[in-house]
């Protein structure tokens, strides 16, 4: 097999095209999977990144499963071809599938590798994955009561990926919160939130206890507001819609206060994803911008006070 895979990008569904304006030194392309010959970089639309692979040779089932598990325990498979032969070998690993965890937990501390076929006799794999969960896709235990709607899993990821979450005597401001979704996440983490929309919250998430909400139009709020009364946001969080230069430009100006440390906030794209307003936000300090498993068209902008 073709020695020069240096790196290799899993993309999420439906989202290969701006991946592969991502990725240069494409060798192939295998469904949602990107093979490259150049040294992995920090792919903003990527599900999960194999950033160090290796091509193994395989004379059989029980080989292709011995020579994994010499590398590590831990592995998930990605399969695009030959999956019965794909399904053995993993039945081999004793490979099971993951459970879903509640929220708030911790990043697993041991990583997944990943690894597919590319051949009846070659294999793919790398050891060091981008994403702590298997093929980028963390699964929560769903509460099909309490939030509105679905959106409370993308800040689930979000959190957990920051490594952190509001906690209790913290005040967070809720940006395009309706119908409450994320207020409800804040909420149960144990802090203040004010949510602010041109919609009003679901009426059981208006009434839980430090839920406040005001109508208005979300750009008009700014540190300022803040700061006359000497209150400190500990949380920043957006999921409005509007144009990515839109939010960049007010988002500037809340971190430029330093009134608030930690920020998580959803870029939206109505069209094609443009490269330069993404570059814009990535290159905040202390920050990332990823593609959440539980995102669209949209990519995610975290910066927790506690990254390096």
């Amino acid at each position: 097999m073709d020695p020069k895979i240096k790196s290799a990008y899993l993309a999420p569904e439906g989202l290969l095209e701006p991946l592969l304006k991502e990725v240069d030194g494409i060798v192939s392309v295998h469904d949602r999977l990107i093979l490259s010959s150049k040294p992995f970089i920090d792919a903003h639309w990527a599900q999960n990144i194999w950033e160090n692979p290796i091509t193994l040779s395989i004379d059989s089932i029980n080989d292709a499963a011995k020579k994994l598990k010499g590398i590590q325990r831990n592995w998930c498979l990605y399969s695009f071809t030959l999956h019965r032969r794909a399904k053995l070998i993993e039945e081999k690993l004793n490979s099971s599938k993951p459970r879903p965890t509640p929220f708030p937990s911790p990043l697993p501390t041991q990583g997944t590798g990943s690894w597919c076929l590319l051949d009846e006799n070659t294999l793919l794999a790398s050891s060091d994955c981008s994403s702590p969960f298997p093929n980028g896709e963390p699964f929560f235990i769903e509460d099909k009561k309490g939030p509105p709607n679905r959106a409370y899993l993308k800040l689930y990821e979000a959190l957990t990926l920051a490594g952190k979450t509001p906690k209790a005597g913290e005040f967070c401001i809720d940006i395009g919160g309706s119908p409450g979704g994320w207020a409800w996440v804040i909420q149960k983490c144990g802090a203040d939130v004010l949510s602010v929309d041109r919609s009003p919250l679901d009426e059981k998430i208006s009434r839980l206890k430090g839920v406040s909400f005001e109508k208005r139009d979300a750009f008009s709020l700014l540190p300022e507001e803040f700061e006359k009364e000497g209150k400190k946001v500990d949380w920043f969080f957006s999921d409005v819609i509007c144009y990515p230069e839109k939010l960049y430009d007010w988002l500037a100006v809340w971190i430029d206060s330093g009134i608030c440390k930690n920020f998580i906030c959803t870029i939206k794209f109505k069209g094609e994803p443009e490269p330069e307003i993404i570059k814009k936000f990535a290159a905040i300090e202390n920050s990332k911008v990823v593609h959440l498993f539980h995102n669209k068209n949209e990519l995610t902008f975290i910066k927790p006070g506690n990254v390096r």
